[in-house]
């Protein structure tokens, strides 16, 4: 993790099996239709903060039910929806989501690293994209020259 985004932690640092395991027999102790908002967000960001894209995938849908059912909730569902989607590669979502929560609250530092993290995660596959690209355009464009020259011989 880089020193000039200490705010945004949880993107790097998973839960141990033992401590998601405790949140995750807590939701199931309650049930997972009658589980609490409380006990659904904690064993929701338990799933965010995990290694798994699996568990991001759980924690996301959970923390979208909690913004959907619990308006008092919501500005916190943000930010976690946020890293979820962070965590899960889809930049566009966790983008929208990051700066749906700055609208609200513009001087939040963790929403802030979050979202520096997510501009250099979108930077980083672009730059992989044009690197593809391009070597696609250089091999087409070789065997157009291989081709034409056959064809003058």
């Amino acid at each position: 993790m880089s020193d000039s985004l200490p705010y945004a932690a949880e993107a790097e640092a998973p839960l141990s099996h033992a401590e998601l395991n405790v949140l995750r027999k807590q939701y199931e102790r309650e049930g997972k239709e009658e589980a609490t908002t409380q006990t659904k967000f904690n064993y929701a960001w338990g799933l965010i903060r995990s290694k798994s894209k699996s568990d991001h995938l759980t924690g996301v849908t959970l923390f979208a039910e909690i913004f959907r059912d619990s308006p008092e909730r919501q500005r916190e569902c943000l930010y976690y929806l946020a890293l979820g989607y962070y965590k899960l590669g889809e930049y566009s979502q966790a983008r929208d989501y990051n700066s749906r929560l700055l609208e609200l609250e513009p001087n939040n530092l963790q929403a802030d690293s979050l979202k520096l993290l997510i501009e250099d995660a979108v930077s980083r596959e672009g730059k992989t994209g044009l690197f593809i690209v391009g070597g696609a355009v250089a091999i087409v464009a070789a065997l157009s020259l291989y081709v034409a020259k056959r064809r003058n011989e």
